[in-house]
């Protein structure tokens, strides 16, 4: 028995792996990450890389990346580079990166194997003739008529298989288990299949491909893996994987083990319908902003550690449960709270002329209240400064505290004015609010004795900058869509772009940085097509209330 120190099991998982280690089954602890390169990664898969690694990272193992490539119709050069890229970015590093076009010649041989045990069979059925002689969860499956082939005549048959003498779909390599097994997925699954498309590493060196299910344990096994651990959907083809270690007599068989994946409200979550939003142009790109892709999210300018944050706090577990994207958001608002600098933009501009002011001076401006040994910035306060419209009412309604006729008003980190009247145009609109300063009521050094409720911020005019200001609103305008059609779903006004002022202090600022837009949001710099601009990371309205 084991004498190692063990960490604290948190959950399933490490109390699975920690009796594994006092019963002396394993010593090194070998996970690994497996995308397949046929899409690029989302938020599910942060979920999936915490596990994998979070787990190997804890009991002082290694994590692999292992690339599932066995699907050359859909996998792509540009996917495994975004992988590598978003994996990296979240901060994570690999032990060694496979790929199963790597142990094409190995499983081959795993297939000549089990054939000469008589243990798989060539098989002419077509995949709708395999499906429907499958049988039910009440009804045993059918024979093939082509599963009493002898050895030799199946070993021939794969032969001509692999030297590309059949059309794709003509036949196929089947194990031969269980028609009459209570589990589908030992009916005699398919575990080789041909293929005519080129693949991306290979070329055109094979005609024929291994199903998941057969490549699955054996590149386990291959890389020395001990615990493979997936999402809950695999837990039916266990006892597959489970067979295929023990027929061919894996010395150290892989434990796989499964947790629930992440599901989101308002979020897709499928490589299949994130790519046709892809192709019919409902977004601009795998990394657009409004995408669940890591791709997007690092574009958006939303933090890997709030990412990681997130995943740290929703856990592990067996049960299948859907997360409310509104704690998502929680723990990005909560992280940027505390780093974000910052600033003031006014979406919706409406002139303020001090009348009795002249000239112009600084004031002195929080960089980040959360952090003050960040200190402070100067900013320029004038005669004529902008508010927001809704900060000003003409006919405001009970419990407003922001300016209206004859009332009190702080600007933020400058003064206390007053309302003494306002200019409207033909249509009745306000365009310009005239109000009077008191002098003596500077803020941290107020000695007028006025009391004001409300606060305001605004922007000088001598230091707005006019900028497009972007947007975003969920994909999905519903969470739960129960007899909707996936397009019904989609929201197609989902990018807003508007014309905003901003400090020109931004100006001083890198791109990319995220800042804090007082009362408006939290926003990053983005350098869009040569003009700077500025966009969404997420809205500073606290939607999730914790329990």
């Amino acid at each position: 028995m084991s004498t190692k120190p063990l960490p604290e099991a948190t959950n399933f998982i490490q109390s699975i792996i920690n009796q594994d280690i006092l019963d002396e089954k394993v010593q090194t602890i070998q996970t690994r990450f497996p995308p397949e390169p046929n899409g690029y990664l989302h938020i599910g898969h942060a979920k999936s890389m915490f596990v994998n690694f979070g787990t190997a990272k804890l009991y002082r193992g290694k994590c692999n990346l292992f690339f599932d490539d066995t699907n050359p119709s859909k996998e792509k050069e540009e996917y495994v580079n975004s992988i590598k890229k978003d994996i990296q970015w979240l901060g994570y590093n690999w032990q060694k990166e496979c790929y199963a076009s790597d142990f094409f010649d190995k499983i081959y041989q795993y297939a000549i194997q089990l054939i000469q045990m008589n243990k798989a069979y060539v098989c002419n059925l077509s995949p709708e003739e395999i499906k429907n002689t499958r049988g039910t969860l009440t009804e045993k499956g059918q024979d093939s008529p082509y599963r009493t082939r002898t050895v030799d005549e199946n070993l021939q048959l794969f032969e001509e298989m692999r030297l590309g003498k059949f059309k794709e779909g003509s036949c196929c390599l089947r194990a031969k288990i269980d028609m009459a097994s209570p589990n589908l997925n030992l009916r005699d699954p398919v575990i080789y299949r041909i293929s005519y498309d080129r693949h991306y590493r290979t070329g055109n060196k094979w005609c024929i491909y291994p199903m998941y299910d057969f490549a699955h344990p054996i590149c386990d096994y291959l890389q020395n893996v001990t615990h493979s651990i997936c999402t809950l959907e695999f837990e039916d083809h266990r006892p597959l994987y489970d067979w295929v270690g023990i027929t061919l007599n894996f010395v150290a068989k892989p434990k796989q083990i499964e947790f629930a994946r992440l599901g989101m409200t308002n979020t897709v979550m499928s490589k299949r319908y994130l790519k046709k939003l892809v192709e019919d142009g409902t977004v601009h790109n795998w990394d657009d902003p409004r995408m669940p892709t890591l791709s997007g999210m690092r574009n958006r300018g939303i933090p890997p550690e709030a990412i990681l944050d997130f995943c740290q706090r929703i856990g592990i577990s067996k049960s299948q449960a859907e997360c409310e994207y509104s704690y998502f958001e929680a723990c990005i608002r909560e992280y940027l709270n505390y780093h974000a600098e910052r600033t003031n933009v006014i979406v919706k501009p409406l002139k303020l002329t001090i009348t009795n002011y002249e000239g112009e001076e600084e004031v002195d401006f929080d960089i980040n209240p959360m952090q003050t040994d960040k200190g402070k910035r100067k900013r320029r306060f004038s005669k004529t400064i902008y508010i927001e419209q809704d900060d000003f009412s003409i006919e405001p309604p009970p419990k407003y505290y922001r300016l209206k006729p004859n009332g009190y008003v702080r600007l933020k980190d400058a003064y206390i004015v007053r309302c003494d009247g306002f200019i409207q145009d033909k249509m009745g609109n306000v365009t310009e609010v005239l109000c009077t300063y008191f002098k003596e009521s500077k803020s941290g050094q107020d000695k007028s004795g006025i009391k004001t409720k409300g606060v305001i911020h605004w922007v000088s005019e001598a230091d707005a900058m006019p900028i497009e200001l972007v947007q975003y609103q969920l994909l999905l305008q519903d969470a739960r869509y129960e007899g909707q059609d996936f397009q019904e779903r989609i929201n197609y006004n989902s990018e807003q772009i508007k014309k905003v002022f901003a400090e020109k202090y931004i100006l001083s600022l890198s791109e990319n940085t995220v800042m804090q837009c007082l009362r408006t949001g939290y926003y990053k710099i983005d350098n869009h097509q040569g003009k700077l601009r500025l966009t969404e990371v997420v809205s500073l309205k606290e939607s999730f209330k914790s329990k």
